[in-house]
């Protein structure tokens, strides 16, 4: 089961097994994106998701031998 995640200021991503448990998983923080605001900045989040979405994709399934 892939699981996706995203908060105001964070991208997660799992993947997990029935039989095997947890197999990997990887989160990325907007912290120093919205560190100078002040605050989340909707907009430069929202492109921040869809910017490390894939590649948190593709990390999760390599580390998981997939």
């Amino acid at each position: 089961m892939l699981g996706i995640e995203t908060s105001c200021d964070e991208t997660g991503v799992a993947l997990y097994s029935g039989s095997r448990g947890l197999l990997a998983h990887a989160l990325h923080s907007q912290v120093a994106l919205h560190a100078d605001y002040g605050g989340v900045v909707p907009e430069l989040a929202s492109r921040d998701h869809v910017r490390k979405l894939a590649p948190l994709i593709r990390s999760v399934l390599a580390e998981a031998g997939l």
